[in-house]
């Protein structure tokens, strides 16, 4: 996603894939990546891959634990994931929903302006030697490029799920008002933390204005979330958010 500063966002790591299918005991004591393994291949699975996705998981996973990621890591990717198993219910695919999210920070080097399309073009690959489908591979790459404006059209429910669940770090963790579950206050400081160690390199100067410039464009918005899930749950506290964050700058 590049909603961190104005610095710019890819570089030519070509990602590439990780194990898929490892067995999980116990989910209390399952590594994370272990998870992520296991829901590959389910996603694979379920797209038609007609190739082993095992390679195609551990390249993926080596690619999102980088060196030079603080947020961009895999544990963005499993929180974007599992943002989408609340919004899966809106998109009309919901697989090719789950493919781009595991593509759409694969190649991410902080300091380039094209990570989202070398993801694309990475997707574009690796799904077709997975044997995806063409309409299904092409919908993915779309969805992939389609997360450099977040700006879904109306009507593009697919869109719409993953920009949501990519965006919905904004809101921090505001807990479920439909259950009264409290929310972590800390997340967005987390998160926020997290954006300017991979800008380390940027003076804090020009951090502060190319973020600030970031937070206005996302706050000038009509809607920051185009589900209704997103609308409902996160709209609020992400402008909250930003809006501090904004003040916090300047």
């Amino acid at each position: 996603m590049d909603t961190h500063t104005d610095d710019g966002t890819d570089d030519g790591t070509e990602a590439r894939t990780d194990d898929g299918t490892e067995a999980r005991t116990d989910a209390s004591t399952e590594a994370p990546t272990d998870a992520l393994r296991r829901r590959w291949a389910a996603t694979a699975a379920a797209a038609g891959a007609a190739q082993d996705p095992a390679p195609y998981a551990e390249r993926l996973l080596a690619a999102w634990a980088e060196p030079q990621r603080r947020y961009h890591t895999t544990a963005h990717l499993a929180d974007v994931l599992a943002r989408l198993d609340v919004l899966a219910p809106h998109a009309a695919d919901p697989t090719a929903v789950e493919l781009a999210a595991w593509f759409h920070d694969a190649v991410y080097r902080p300091d380039r302006s094209e990570n989202e399309e070398r993801s694309a073009a990475l997707a574009e690959r690796a799904l077709a030697e997975l044997g995806v489908g063409p309409a299904r591979t092409a919908e993915v790459a779309r969805l992939v490029r389609l997360t450099v404006t977040h700006d879904p059209a109306p009507g593009d429910t697919n869109g719409e799920a993953l920009c949501d669940a990519d965006l919905a770090v904004l809101a921090g963790d505001p807990g479920d008002p439909g259950t009264g579950a409290p929310g972590n206050p800390d997340a967005y400081a987390a998160y926020a933390a997290a954006v300017r160690a991979e800008y380390a390199f940027v003076p804090d100067e020009a951090f502060r204005t190319g973020r600030a410039a970031v937070l206005r464009r996302l706050l000038d918005l009509p809607a920051l979330f185009r589900t209704p899930y997103g609308a409902a749950h996160w709209e609020a506290p992400a402008r909250r958010n930003l809006a501090a964050e904004l003040a916090a700058l300047t």
